[in-house]
């Protein structure tokens, strides 16, 4: 395995292990993955149509529109019609998405810096240092996915 295909297949295995470590003792029924990421966008995009939630996420509107049914059923999402186009929607996240949000960040965070603490002190600087290569790694995995929505 060359480095670059070590690289991606450590990243989608982290995600995965904090998933499944903090899915379990849930008081509720867990959200999958693409409805999570609805929700984070919506909190810090209060008021998002529809549409540009699924053009941020890179998914098609019907998609979206199924998870958006999905979270307005679990009393997640709020749906407003939107006054400057009635056939628009625009969508909030409710108390309870927000403290559930707050719930697995806050849980995420801690797992994470226990793992981070048990580390020698080198080993922690270096990632922390890493920190900038991955943020362009991730604009540039975001720029890429960005042509290929406007490439014919």
């Amino acid at each position: 395995m060359d480095d670059t295909e070590e690289f991606s297949a450590l990243l989608v295995g982290i995600q995965r292990l904090i998933r499944r470590r903090l899915r379990s003792g849930l008081e509720h029924p867990p959200l999958r993955g693409a409805q999570v990421e609805l929700l984070r966008l919506v909190q810090d995009t209060p008021g998002l149509r529809v549409s540009d939630a699924a053009e941020e996420l890179f998914l098609a509107g019907n998609s979206v529109s199924t998870l958006v049914n999905q979270l307005v059923g679990q009393g997640l999402l709020r749906r407003e019609t939107d006054p400057a186009d009635r056939r628009a929607a625009l969508l909030y996240t409710t108390e309870e998405a927000a403290r559930r949000l707050a719930d697995w960040r806050a849980r995420r965070t801690a797992l994470v810096g226990e793992v981070l603490a048990e580390l020698p002190a080198d080993q922690r600087t270096a990632l922390m240092r890493a920190m900038p290569a991955l943020r362009t790694v991730a604009a540039g995995l975001r720029t890429r996915a960005n042509d290929r929505k406007v490439a014919p």
